[in-house]
This record gives structure tokens, C-alpha cells and sequence, in this order.
């Protein structure tokens, strides 16, 4: 029996160190929100010297509802999430935003058996499916292996609604997505998925683990650039590139820089300016690609207005936003591969910001005004 009392002793003085520790952080944070009522809470957790979903869970008791991350949950809670009707799904890296609104798809059950039956690396890109989110407003690539924390955000806004979201992030507390209930029909939705998956512990305390380093460039001279170029040049799929490069340990840029003749074609950084203000100004249909290492966001479709603002550089449509530090940006590439043109940024870490495709029907090329936009683009 002593045993067991010293045993709830300790768990009560943990819970209480842990109570001691949020109340306190949450003290720094709203005394950082008094001083700078517009700070965006990514931003005010660095300030603060901690992780995203850290500072969101000193809203725990109040605002913030924490789900439960086993069995799978994160997977679950997105499958469910079909249920929501019209929603905002936000995906950032350090330096992108993409937002976009509307109803993502299911998958029909039979129809994708059989797709990945026919194409085996179809089958292992699908094994990251939610259920749907594949194609339609919605569109997403799963890494769920990198998900871990969940929260359900009630929050009361200035006009007297109530804000309602999936919050998810990562061992370490980072955000990797966030999905946002935009009708009335998904208020009741959200609140059964609220319920069924609560975690049975609410309060403030995550086991965070380190951020993951990124493993250092291999030397040009370890690579076999010949077999790697000849690679390349037998892609079939454009797909298939992401495989290729893992094969050669290889990062992204690097593939790049050691890419065949004729196949890459270096840009100013300020090309993004260009591609987006020529997109807009000509009517060129695009697809934009923003990830970080839990999932990549796509849009695909015109875009209108292009504007400056806070020093980013912004897509502000109706239904789609894209939030650009372009001064980020340290290098762009045209890139050429499997008969497919793409556009991709990088910023001064070497890490991949943003992609662009032109929008094109299966099986057909890409529009001769999509060439022609990333033909233009500013060279470095």
C-alpha cells in the first residue's frame, strides 16, 4: 500500500509541475498577445522559445479539446473529417502557406483496388489515403508516420462566431496541418468527433521529442551521376522521380544540380514573382505543391489577385491563398521530367518551399501557355 501512495504522490506532483509550467506559459502568452495583438501564434511560439502545439494546449480546459493520437487517430480523425462538408485546409512549411476551401472526395472503395492492383507504385503512394483527399478541392499526400499530436480549437473570434479546427502536428510539436469547419452542417460533426476521440488526459503536458536534423548532402564525388542521369531520362512518370532520388541518396536540389543536359534550367529566385503575376495576368491554369515532411497540399486552377503584403508575397482568391517570404527564397529551377514541366523554389536552408506544375488533362501534355509562362521566367 505504501507503494501505491508514493506512486500517486509522485503522478499528483508531475501533474502539478506540469499544471505549474503551462499556467506559466500561459501567463508569457498573453502578456506577448497584449503587446502584439496580431501575432500569429507559429510566430509567438518562437518568441516564446517553444513548440507550436505547446503554446495551443495552454488552451486546454478553455478552448483547446486534446484528441487521441493512438490506434492510429490522426489517420481516423482525417477519415472522419470527410464528414465536415466545406472546410479550409492550411498546410505550411517555414517559409509558404496554402490555404484552400471546399469539399475534398472520397475514394470509391472498388475503383481504388483496383488501381493499385494495376500499377504497384500507385499502390505504395496510396497507402497514405484517408479514405479521399485525393483530386477535388481538397488535395492532399499523407506522410502519416509523421503525425502525432491532435486538437480540437473552439475559438470564440471578435464578431461573436466561433472558429472550429483540426489542429495536428508532429513528434516535436510542429504544425502539419490544420483543417478548418467553414459551414454550419459541420458543427455537429465536429462536435461528435470531438467526443469520440477526447483524449483521456487534458492537460497541458506533450512528451515532444527533438526536431528531426536533416542528414547532411552526400559529396557529387559518392554519387554515380552517370547511372543517376540515365535514370532520369528512363522515367516514365514524373512520379517516379521522388523513388530515384531516394535511391541515390540524393537531396532534392541536388538532383537538380546533377540533373542531365537540357533537363534543368537555373532560376533568379524573383522568378516567383513572374510565374505568379503571369499566371495571373494571362489566365494560366496552375497547380501549386506546399509540404513539409507530413503531408503535401496541392491547388489547381486560375488565380486572380497577387498582392504584397507584410512583406510576403500572397495569392489572395476567394477559395485559395498562398502566402510566399520570397525573400526566403535563395534559388529556382525550371525542371523538365518524363515529358512534364515543373517550377520549384527553394530557400536558403536548400529545403524545397514550393512547387508549380501547369494544369493538364490525363494523358495529355501540358498547355502550350504553361511552357511558355515557365519559359519566360527570369534566369540566375
Amino acid at each position: 500500500m505504501k507503494t501505491i501512495r508514493h506512486i500517486l504522490a509522485v503522478a499528483i506532483a508531475v501533474c502539478s509541475i506540469g499544471s505549474a509550467e503551462a499556467a506559466t506559459l500561459l501567463e508569457r502568452w498573453n502578456t506577448l498577445r497584449a503587446e502584439k495583438p496580431h501575432v500569429r501564434i507559429r510566430d509567438a511560439a518562437r518568441q516564446l522559445g517553444v513548440s507550436e502545439a505547446e503554446l495551443l494546449s495552454t488552451g486546454i480546459g478553455s478552448t483547446v479539446v486534446r484528441l487521441n493520437e493512438a490506434n492510429h487517430g490522426p489517420r481516423e480523425i482525417m477519415r472522419r473529417a470527410l464528414d465536415l462538408g466545406t472546410v479550409m485546409a492550411l498546410t505550411r512549411n517555414d517559409n509558404c502557406v496554402i490555404e484552400v476551401t471546399g469539399t475534398a472526395m472520397r475514394l470509391k472503395p472498388q475503383q481504388d483496388t483496383e488501381q493499385r492492383k494495376a500499377d504497384p507504385e500507385r499502390e505504395a503512394r496510396m497507402l497514405n489515403i484517408a479514405g479521399g483527399y485525393l483530386g477535388g478541392p481538397i488535395d492532399l499526400r499523407f506522410q502519416f508516420p509523421q503525425w502525432k499530436y491532435v486538437f480540437a480549437v473552439s475559438q470564440p473570434m471578435r464578431d461573436g462566431a466561433v472558429s472550429r479546427s483540426l489542429q495536428f502536428f508532429d513528434a516535436s510539436g510542429t504544425a502539419v496541418h490544420k483543417l478548418y469547419v467553414k459551414s454550419d452542417a459541420g458543427v455537429p460533426v465536429f462536435e461528435k468527433l470531438m467526443a469520440d476521440f477526447r483524449h483521456p488526459r487534458q492537460d497541458a503536458r506533450l512528451d515532444l521529442a527533438p526536431a528531426s536534423l536533416t542528414p547532411p548532402e552526400k559529396p557529387d564525388s559518392a554519387i554515380d551521376v552517370k547511372e543517376f542521369q540515365q535514370a532520369w531520362r528512363d522515367m516514365s512518370d514524373v512520379h517516379q522521380f521522388n523513388r530515384i532520388v531516394s535511391e541515390f541518396g540524393l537531396t532534392r536540389e541536388q538532383a537538380l544540380r546533377l540533373a542531365p543536359d537540357g533537363m534543368v534550367q537555373k532560376l533568379d529566385p524573383s522568378a516567383v514573382r513572374g510565374l505568379l503575376q503571369g499566371a495571373a495576368k494571362n489566365g494560366v491554369a496552375i497547380m501549386a505543391f506546399v509540404g513539409n515532411a507530413g503531408v503535401t497540399q496541392i491547388y489547381s486552377g486560375k488565380i486572380s489577385k497577387v498582392a504584397d503584403a507584410e512583406g510576403w508575397l500572397n495569392v489572395l482568391d476567394p477559395d485559395f491563398n498562398l502566402h510566399l517570404n520570397d525573400d526566403a527564397l535563395r534559388s529556382g529551377y525550371v525542371v523538365r521530367r518524363a515529358g512534364v514541366t515543373s517550377v520549384e523554389f527553394f530557400d536558403t536552408d536548400g529545403k524545397l518551399v514550393v512547387t508549380f506544375f501547369g494544369v493538364r488533362q490525363p494523358g495529355k501534355p501540358q498547355p502550350q501557355e504553361w511552357l511558355d509562362l515557365a519559359a519566360s521566367l527570369k534566369k540566375a
